[in-house]
């Protein structure tokens, strides 16, 4: 049986909140690419099996919505014996571009184990490990667990993959067979904006190597059944422009590429995308949209700017919704994450929102805010929001959002779009809120 590749999360992954609260850190959207795409069409040109290591909590969204089944947790379980032929093991966190795409096809045909490390701060970005050093590990461990037992008598008591990455990280570099500077990794939110911004031609002409598009003018590639509406401004000089099946866009748009719009996306007429957009499938968009990454589900239907932000799934941004991506000193910009300050070396930097979240009509969003899922805002955002909190600040209120409360909203939401809900999509209301528990309890003013 072919190599197996391991898509893991490490504990680095949580410092990519509020982006990976809901979705596993190898689902994140960068320059309309995301490196389970990569690690799929991996998985599928070497006849490798794809299995996922993540947090907990998101086990069984892995398993319905991505097809990926988690790894066993201890080393007696028959499954593990699929993996005798080795493993590609692949931190979650790697940026999806094409470089990566190509440094991960590079170290499957490594023959030998190695590993890359973060030389910032030392965690595994990829390694491999041979079908023989993944026996001799698996019988170190169950041998610990009983010196006097058979190998197959059980094991350390320790999870499995952990045994594996700790071996894992005493490999030696795989050297010269991978460039290392092809690898980049998210370690902050902005990380994915400035990642975006930079690799959004390149991804988009990956792409069109990926599927068979017509050109209707040039360098505007369509899918099956994409309506252009009349009257739009087109210029590609700076990159390409892809809309997949059923996009709709209106009238009297300014379309500058790079841009990439998912299957069944609508773009409102009057709309001004430029400088690089990735729009999700079934996201409707309108107003100005400027170098920005817009996930799966999320509307943004009407006039407002929004630029050098990322917007989860299931986001709604009422009417005149707008936010500042520039200084007015027109300086660096800095962002507080929880209790760390962050500097970002960007000057263009908008919002981060998580999934789920709303804004009324009119709502201003100040430059570099962080706002957390399933949080509803009013007014100006001066501050980073909680997750599951009314944040009217202006009024001077701010409440807790209980969590039936955005059940029963996810529920209408899902109706509008036709999407059934799940259970697991029920439970994972409840799960990101207790894991949000900390940031709330740093908001003394929350009622």
């Amino acid at each position: 049986m072919p190599m197996t590749i391991i898509a893991f999360e490490d504990s680095k992954a949580s410092d990519l909140h509020p982006i990976t609260i809901g979705r596993p850190a190898y689902a994140i959207t960068c320059a309309g690419l995301r490196l389970v795409d990569w690690l799929t069409r991996l998985s599928e040109s070497t006849g490798s099996g794809l299995r996922g290591q993540i947090r907990p909590h998101l086990k069984l969204i892995q398993k319905l919505d991505f097809e990926i089944e988690s790894l066993p947790p201890t080393f007696d379980d028959e499954d593990w014996n699929d993996y005798e032929d080795g493993l590609l093991l692949v931190n979650a966190r790697l940026s999806p571009t094409v470089s990566v795409g190509e440094a991960l096809l590079q170290a499957a045909k490594h023959g030998q184990s190695g590993v890359i490390i973060d030389q910032q701060d030392q965690s595994i970005l990829v390694a491999r490990v041979t079908g023989k050093d993944l026996h001799a590990i698996r019988q170190a461990a169950m041998a610990n667990a009983n010196p006097d037992a058979s190998p197959d008598a059980g094991t350390t008591g320790r999870d499995a993959f952990e045994v594996v990455l700790e071996a894992a990280a005493k490999f030696s570099p795989i050297g010269e067979a991978v460039n290392s500077k092809q690898i980049g990794v998210f370690r902050w939110p902005h990380d994915v904006v400035k990642c975006h911004m930079t690799q959004m031609e390149s991804s988009m002409n990956h792409r069109l190597t990926l599927a068979d598009y017509t050109e209707t003018s040039d360098g505007v590639f369509v899918g099956k059944n994409v309506k252009i509406g009349q009257y739009a401004v087109i210029n590609t000089d700076d990159g390409p422009i892809i809309f997949e099946d059923n996009c709709s866009i209106g009238p009297f748009c300014y379309l500058s590429g790079p841009i990439y719009a998912g299957a069944n996306a609508r773009v409102i007429e009057h709309s001004a995308l430029k400088d690089g957009v990735a729009l999700g499938h079934t996201t409707k968009t309108g107003g100005e949209v400027e170098a920005s990454v817009i996930e799966p589900y999320t509307n943004k239907q009407h006039h407002g700017f929004l630029g050098h932000s990322y917007l989860g799934s299931w986001i709604n941004l009422g009417a005149g919704t707008c936010n500042s991506d520039l200084k007015n000193t027109y300086g660096k910009i800095n962002i507080n994450y929880g209790d760390e300050k962050v500097a970002t070396d960007m000057q263009f930097l908008g919002c981060f929102i998580g999934d789920y979240s709303k804004t009324a009509i009119n709502t201003s969003i100040f430059t570099g805010k962080v706002i957390g899922v399933c949080s509803m805002m009013y007014g100006f955002v001066t501050s980073n929001v909680p997750s599951y909190v009314n944040y009217a600040r202006l009024f001077g209120q701010t409440s807790l959002l209980p969590t039936d409360v955005m059940i029963n909203t996810q529920k209408r939401m899902f109706a509008r779009r036709k999407v059934q809900q799940r259970e697991c999509d029920m439970q994972l209301i409840r799960d990101m809120y207790q894991i949000t528990a900390a940031e709330r309890s740093a908001e003394p003013d929350i009622l």
